[in-house]
């Protein structure tokens, strides 16, 4: 074939490089996609140990699962003794179930016994509580109105107050001691005779043209503070031949007034006695 007979060259396939063959694939070279499809030519169990293993656990999360751990151990230990006992019981003759039943009765009865002693012995605590306490207050009273008798303490209440005036100095003191006398007869709990308590052993005495009451030398006017029920002291005092109309004879002047509120507050000192003692003692 001549030249003109063949085809012209086309210019654009001079432009173009030649072809470079492939390299051929390297086989350690790391293919793409490979972990995963080992992973999908692993079994689900396989994936469970490797996902679990090694352990890659935090400080909570162990300590939660020591929780766990000891809380089942727990239970297990109570179920396995629960189970050994309904076993025991199962397994146990009529004659011992009877018995177990008596040893639980009996001890039902001396638990019920003890509770009944105790509660007896809490009530006899309470009323021995409220028998001292009533002693106490009794005895609290029973100070007082020694102390009101003996002159140790003050004392208050309704009564009367008699004044004597004596401006020719012819009181005595058996006079003023009369009065005394019928006044307590009368019902006198406490009386004072100008600033002087007057007590069981009071003495009186005449001091010239004055008195002494238990050697304590008093003037006139002789005041006379008394205690007790004003509806029986003043008709004491006031009946025929009595106290008012024997001072009168005396040319003393004599008042007496009610009141509701009579004050005692001349104190005795508390005197111990020498020889005489308490016979509780």
């Amino acid at each position: 074939m001549s030249d003109q007979d063949r085809t012209p060259e086309n210019p654009l396939r001079r432009e173009l490089p030649e072809e470079v063959p492939a390299a051929p694939a390297d086989p350690q070279a790391p293919q793409e996609g490979g972990q995963e499809q080992e992973r999908e030519r692993l079994s689900g169990r396989q994936r469970l140990v490797k996902g679990l293993w090694p352990p890659r656990a935090s400080r909570a999360q162990l300590i939660v699962a020591v929780l766990l751990f000891g809380l089942g151990f727990g239970l297990a230990v109570q179920v396995a003794s629960n189970s050994d006992s309904d076993s025991a019981l199962r397994g146990a003759r009529q004659e011992d179930l009877v018995r177990i039943l008596d040893e639980l009765g009996d001890r039902s009865q001396r638990l019920g016994d003890e509770k009944q002693g105790l509660e007896k012995q809490q009530q006899e605590l309470e009323n021995s509580s409220d028998q001292a306490e009533e002693a106490r207050r009794q005895t609290v009273e029973k100070e007082r109105q020694l102390g009101i008798l003996a002159g140790t303490v003050a004392a208050q209440g309704p009564g009367i107050t008699m004044t004597i005036e004596d401006t020719k100095g012819t009181v005595q003191a058996d006079m003023l001691l009369d009065a005394i006398q019928e006044l307590r007869a009368a019902g006198a709990e406490a009386i004072q005779v100008n600033g002087v308590r007057v007590v069981a052993n009071t003495y009186l005495t005449d001091s010239g043209k004055s008195v002494s009451v238990d050697g304590n030398k008093i003037n006139a006017p002789y005041r006379f503070k008394v205690i007790g029920k004003p509806q029986d002291l003043e008709p004491a005092l006031n009946i025929p031949g009595g106290v008012v109309q024997t001072l009168e004879k005396e040319q003393a002047t004599v008042t007496v007034e009610r009141s509701d509120k009579i004050v005692v507050d001349a104190l005795r000192a508390a005197k111990q006695p020498d020889y005489a003692r308490s016979s509780s003692q």
